[in-house]
């Protein structure tokens, strides 16, 4: 397996999980009892990914203690980035710590990707950058009616499949660090790789979905029970399909 660094953006306010995050930074929300965010590294090092570099700054002194002298079998350097750095800043002021291709994502999105397919894919495309693309899916059920103004159906929040969005889990070349253009990471730095041809995609069909209110962490915490893996521990990771296309604007 690579070695390779995992940048977790952990830094945020979280301003839409107040009050949670006014004490805490996002990515410690519980899910089951566990942070979010070591679920997400529980993902990465399942599939042989275990060397992580933690974009801090909101709260930091809590990642700092939570990771003080637990026993882990990955590799953790804590980064302060900034109390209040934009994400592409957080991602650039962590360059020196990771090596000349290197992964990242935000600290509040699971979902079952296949890390090895994403990293194919961008070396098959050769740009810059890609990121991880799912279909948007939508915040309301659907109804379903004829002709004749008859229901057929309810959907329960289905999924949009000819709309996607940006679901992190980006693949980066540290080239692209000397020539990172703006703060924001989504508004500016994507934007500007897009605009070169140096952004690509990867599209992932399986589980994914982000924590951002108290909903989403109910959510979250009800695919725990049962005994099972939770889904972004299961492994379609092989059955997904995968296609790769370079991004030539936002």
């Amino acid at each position: 397996m690579e070695k390779m660094k995992i940048v977790i953006l952990c830094g945020g306010k979280g301003t839409r999980a107040y009050p949670f995050s006014e004490h805490f930074p996002k990515v410690m929300m519980p899910v089951n009892g566990t942070p979010v965010l070591v679920h997400l590294m529980r993902m990465y090092a399942a599939q042989g990914f275990k060397d992580f570099v933690l974009a801090a700054g909101h709260r930091k002194e809590m990642l700092l203690d939570y990771f003080d002298g637990r026993r882990m079998d990955w590799n953790i350097d804590i980064v302060d980035t900034g109390e209040d750095a934009d994400t592409g800043d957080r991602i650039i002021r962590c360059g020196v710590h990771v090596g000349e291709t290197f992964m990242a994502t935000y600290g509040d999105g699971l979902g079952n990707v296949d890390l090895q397919a994403l990293l194919t894919t961008h070396r098959r495309h050769g740009g810059l950058a890609t990121l991880t693309t799912v279909p948007l899916r939508s915040q309301y059920g659907l109804v379903v009616f004829d002709d004749a103004g008859k229901v057929q159906r309810f959907e329960e929040k289905p999924l949009v499949r000819d709309y996607w969005i940006n679901a992190g889990f980006f693949v980066f070349e540290k080239r692209a660090l000397f020539d990172w253009r703006g703060h924001n990471l989504e508004q500016n730095v994507l934007t500007d790789l897009a605009q070169r041809g140096e952004l690509g995609v990867y599209e992932h069909n399986g589980f994914w979905k982000s924590m951002d209110t108290s909903k989403d962490q109910s959510e979250l915490e009800a695919l725990c029970t049962g005994g099972r893996n939770p889904p972004w521990m299961e492994p379609p990771w092989r059955a997904e399909t995968v296609r790769e296309e370079v991004v030539t604007g936002v």
